[in-house]
């Protein structure tokens, strides 16, 4: 059996030292805007709310600020902050990975007296800085990325990015409708264990019918064997590429895993830029995609779904995150004047369903994870 942990080291890893790239929005008529030239912690310093009195001060602590995913995610949080009268504080991380600059970013909102934070965690490396954040007294949701263990923080608003993963799993089955599924999978790291790297690769394997010995190990999984789902056949994984989530990364990831087998014909990526570079990748080749090769995803960004119309992606799950920061926004606003706390309304019980669907305009009936709409309907509901 080969040792998929060898067969995925090509890129390198990810800083995690660094300050913070932070985006700051004045979301109340109250904020003041920092001068032009003010460094990154100067500007935290002035735009943070009042500690004290007036509105509710919230942070919101994104991975990066260039992924459509959580640009996106800005803007919703950005609108009903505006709509609702919360002084909201938009940061990131200058990078997936810069764990350093969402603790640094989580540290700021204690001292700033604030009454939550909403966070897309980085990886298990901000549990201490969030344990912390609860401790002073801050509402802690995570958005999109449950962290590891999930009580870390207080409560998850998330698509289910299991069966995100299981769902386009189950579509690439019923698609190869019995033919070898000889795969690559593009992920975000091979250093680290981050929920929703995991979860989406594993649960895209599940999803055909894979065995997955432990969820939250991405090499646990046989290289070789068959899948289950649909007709069934047999299978064979290539690589397990780290990718960074970017669209270079997957460019060069698909690359490496084209040396190793020509002949691939399904492809996971992690979220829809990594499966843009993979498609550049495989049309350098000469790969028709769609009919040679499948590109399955995640995240349903209007880019991403237009991909799916124009064929270069066949499959994706779409999730929402406006949604999930819309919500955040709202709910540490009414806990901090006097309401009640969000439930959890998932399935299993353990975290804020926001909803997932399967966009594609090829429907398979081994689809049971998500519904499954069209490009245009997922068009006409897109973000970003």
């Amino acid at each position: 059996m080969i040792n998929r942990l060898t067969r995925g080291r090509t890129m390198t890893a990810v800083a995690v030292a660094g300050v913070a790239a932070i985006t700051l929005a004045a979301c109340s008529s109250g904020s003041t805007e920092p001068a032009a030239d003010a460094p990154a912690e100067e500007a935290a310093a002035e735009e943070a709310p009042a500690a004290e009195g007036g509105a509710v001060a919230v942070s919101l602590i994104t991975k990066d600020s260039t992924n459509p995913f959580f640009v996106a995610m800005q803007a919703g949080a950005k609108e009903k902050a505006a709509e609702i009268g919360v002084d909201l504080v938009v940061g990131s991380g200058k990078e997936e990975g810069d764990d350093a600059g969402q603790i640094e970013l989580i540290e700021n909102a204690i001292a700033q007296g604030q009454a939550g934070i909403l966070i897309t965690p980085m990886s298990v490396n901000v549990n201490d800085a969030i344990k912390k954040a609860r401790d002073a007294g801050l509402y802690v949701i995570a958005l999109d990325t449950p962290t590891d263990p999930p009580d870390v923080v207080d409560i998850t608003f998330a698509t289910d990015n299991c069966l995100a993963g299981e769902a386009i799993g189950q579509w690439a089955a019923g698609k190869l409708n019995g033919e070898k599924a000889i795969i690559a999978e593009l992920v975000i790291f091979n250093d680290r264990v981050v929920s929703v790297d995991y979860c989406r690769a594993n649960g895209f394997l599940k999803g055909m019918g894979i065995e997955v010995p432990t969820l939250e190990d991405m090499t646990s999984p046989a290289a070789t064997g068959t899948y289950s789902t649909g007709a069934g056949g047999d299978y064979e994984i290539v690589c397990l590429e780290a990718t960074g989530a970017n669209e270079a990364g997957g460019k060069t990831g698909m690359e490496t895993c084209l040396s190793k087998n020509p002949d691939i014909n399904v492809v996971y990526t992690i979220n829809e830029p990594t499966a843009f570079g993979a498609a550049e990748a495989l049309k350098a080749v000469g790969k028709t995609i769609g009919t040679d090769v499948i590109i399955v995803s995640v995240d349903g960004g209007l880019a991403g779904v237009e991909a799916v119309k124009a064929g270069d992606i066949q499959a994706t799950s779409q999730q929402y995150p406006l949604r999930m920061a819309s919500l955040g926004v709202e709910a540490i606003n009414t806990i901090a004047t006097g309401g009640a706390a969000p439930e959890n309304t998932s399935a299993n019980g353990e975290f804020f369903d926001t909803g997932v669907t399967l966009c594609t305009d090829d429907p398979m009936d081994t689809v049971t994870a998500a519904p499954q709409e069209s490009a245009q309907y997922c068009i006409d509901n897109a973000w970003g």
